[in-house]
């Protein structure tokens, strides 16, 4: 079925697909199911709750929560009414939050708990168009979202035909959301999407999601970042069972509960799950851990379609058997497909979960376009490892003379909210929306990228670097957590490094080394040398205008809450630089001396 408007989704999988867990969430570490019924009864009170309050058409409500259940009556309740829903992220900083409030003309915010009321209440003096405030937690000295409930109870005889006027006067381009681009440079813009901007990515999509409609999936990324949010409308769609998990520490044993047939992630967190499994099996003895790593390494060597042969079939069949079975068994036992996007992902991780009996389907796309640009099929021949997939079919895509891609269709966002200008410099007046992503087409069919556009850089020797590239190299390391490629107008490239402290740790007690905290650890001459050692291999693989030169190990770990990643966890580039300003001049100033 194709869908016009994005509360279609609860309307058409209510009928088609009707079940006890449509959704589900933990409270106080417990499932709490709500099915299709529940959750219909509820969107529709909170329209009538909202038109109570004085909402109308084209008003704009801001949330910021962590996923759950009911996230989704507000969105639905919202959508139905043609109020426009403004989700960001709950990590914002207190500045970027005022900045969205403001921007937006948000009449209402809602958020999760406590500590977001605490921020939000200390900002909203700032922000005089915000008119209610509400909570998904009890609060003590807060209203709670239960009151717009109450309120639509109230007033649904009032309100119930006029909401069935407004559904049916929205149309499929008028604006249903707002999302702000988190962003690795700049301040931060709002990306207007309308129904038909995302319903043609769902419809564009479905074919990709392969599960039966009785399975479970889990939630955990962000739903105010939009390749969550798009898949888990394509999700409901499709009839099956969403659970979000509790939160990012508990996704492990939330798989274990559930047993999901897929879900979607970013490649870090694969990077996670793989380094825990892989030091699970340094921590076996003997044969056993002889095992695990033959497995390892036969699974490193994957190739999709059969390609190895055979005699390589029957070894990865023993190895399914003796070493990935306990992999699946891990992640619940169930689990079919991971759907990854958001950031490139290492073909080594691709290859080896894939050899596990867990294939990576790799798509990507922007905030921009909905998201989805391309993505990867389940199976060969309709999945290159490497690549980021099939161009879907509602979108054309070219290559730019200087190797940006260029994305056309009916998925292409509206704008930018009130920046005309920033909209004009991104979509040209032929309709081209140009990503700032440098990409090629591999075999006239999948699509490759390559690099940001804005983060390439030149050396002073005039050629030209792509640091992603070089810096996901690093991130194969045992070692290395993340990486930082530096050398603009240089004569050399070289790197930051955040090690890995967990496996560095491990790795000093293996060897016996002592250290008094984190920042004497990265100074000691030994640990360089091993850091120098990983760097060597990794040079050996790249071009001489490309290898690292000199590296500095950093003793901090990069995350979201202290402000070098974004909350889809690719690197803030200008804050980092600013950050450890000293440490690169003192780098590239020992080539002048």
């Amino acid at each position: 079925m194709n869908i016009n408007r994005v509360f279609e989704v609860l309307e058409y999988a209510s009928k088609q697909y009707p079940r006890e867990d449509a959704l589900a969430g933990k409270v106080n570490g417990k499932w709490v199911t709500y099915s299709h019924e529940d959750y219909v009864k509820t969107a529709n009170l909170v329209s009538y709750g909202l038109l109570a309050l004085g909402l109308k058409k084209g008003d704009k409500v801001l949330t910021a929560s962590n996923n759950r259940p009911e996230w989704n009556f507000l969105d639905i309740g919202m959508m139905q009414i043609g109020v426009v829903h403004v989700p960001i992220y709950p990590t914002l900083s207190p500045e970027e939050t005022e900045y969205i409030i403001n921007h937006s003309d948000a009449k209402m915010v809602i958020v999760s708990d406590g500590t977001l009321y605490s921020k939000f209440k200390e900002l909203l003096p700032k922000a005089p168009a915000v008119k209610e405030l509400f909570t998904f937690n009890e609060i003590e000295g807060a209203k709670n979202w239960k009151e717009i409930i109450a309120l639509g109870e109230k007033n649904e005889k009032k309100y119930r035909e006029e909401v069935i006027k407004i559904k049916e006067s929205i149309q499929p381009d008028d604006l249903m959301t707002i999302i702000y681009t988190s962003g690795t440079t700049g301040v931060t813009k709002g990306v207007m999407l309308s129904h038909r901007n995302i319903t043609t990515n769902i419809n564009d999509a479905l074919h990709l999601l392969l599960l039966d409609h009785t399975d479970r999936v889990l939630s955990f990324l962000p739903l105010c970042h939009v390749f969550e949010r798009t898949v888990h409308y394509a999700y409901q769609l499709k009839g099956y069972g969403l659970y979000y998990a509790e939160n990012m520490g508990t996704i492990a044993q939330d798989l274990r509960d559930i047993k999901p047939g897929m879900f979607v992630t970013v490649p870090r967190l694969l990077e996670v799950m793989y380094d825990k499994i892989i030091s699970k099996g340094k921590a076996l003895k003997g044969i056993k851990k002889q095992i695990f790593f033959w497995a390892v390494n036969l699974g490193q060597r994957y190739e999709l379609g059969r390609a190895n042969g055979a005699f390589y079939e029957w070894k990865l069949s023993i190895a399914r058997k003796l070493v990935f079975s306990k992999w699946q068994e891990g992640l619940g036992g169930r689990l079919q497909v991971a759907i990854s996007g958001g950031a490139a992902l290492q073909p080594r991780l691709a290859r080896i979960f894939s050899a596990a009996g867990i294939p990576i389907q790799e798509g990507y796309g922007l905030t921009e376009t909905s998201p989805v640009v391309a993505a990867n099929e389940r199976d060969w021949p309709n999945n290159m490892i490497g690549t980021v997939g099939l161009i879907l079919k509602s979108i054309e895509v070219k290559i730019a003379d200087d190797g940006e891609i260029l994305v056309k269709g009916p998925s292409v966002m509206l704008g930018y909210y009130k920046n005309e200008a920033m909209t004009r410099e991104v979509i040209d007046k032929d309709g081209w929306f140009h990503s700032g992503d440098i990409g090629e087409m591999i075999d006239g069919r999948f699509l490759k990228i390559t690099d940001r556009k804005k983060e390439i850089f030149k050396n002073s020797g005039g050629k030209y670097i792509a640091p992603q590239v070089i810096e996901n190299r690093c991130k194969e390391s045992f070692f290395i957590e993340n990486a930082m490629v530096i050398g603009e107008n240089q004569k050399f490239a070289s790197a930051l490094i955040a090690p890995n402290f967990r496996f560095l740790h491990d790795y000093c007690a293996r060897k016996g080394i002592h250290y008094r905290d984190n920042e004497e650890l990265v100074h000691k001459p030994e640990i360089i040398a091993r850091y120098q050692k990983e760097i060597n291999t990794i040079n050996s693989e790249l071009p001489a205008h490309e290898q690292i030169k000199r590296f500095r190990l950093i003793c901090d770990e990069w995350n979201t809450a202290t402000g070098e990643l974004t909350p889809t966890l690719k690197l803030k580039r200008r804050v980092l630089q600013e950050k450890y300003a000293s440490i690169i001049d003192e780098i590239f100033s020992l080539s002048k001396s």
